[in-house]
């Protein structure tokens, strides 16, 4: 599923920002919370694609 691997990499790209947010920097907190929506998107294209599995054709 490629949409869960998008997930997975924008996670993993976040991680660093939402270190320095934790530490007060303010414009790493805004790159996360602009992450956060890509994040919310991305999270319901899995959700689609699972759905997809779900209903696809059966054997």
């Amino acid at each position: 599923m490629e949409s869960f691997e998008k997930l997975k990499r924008v996670i993993a790209d976040i991680q660093d920002d939402v270190d320095k947010t934790r530490g007060g920097n303010k414009a790493a907190g805004t790159r996360v919370r602009k992450a956060m929506q890509e994040l919310k998107s991305v999270a319901q294209d899995v959700r689609k694609e699972v759905l997809e599995v779900r209903d696809g054709p059966t054997p």
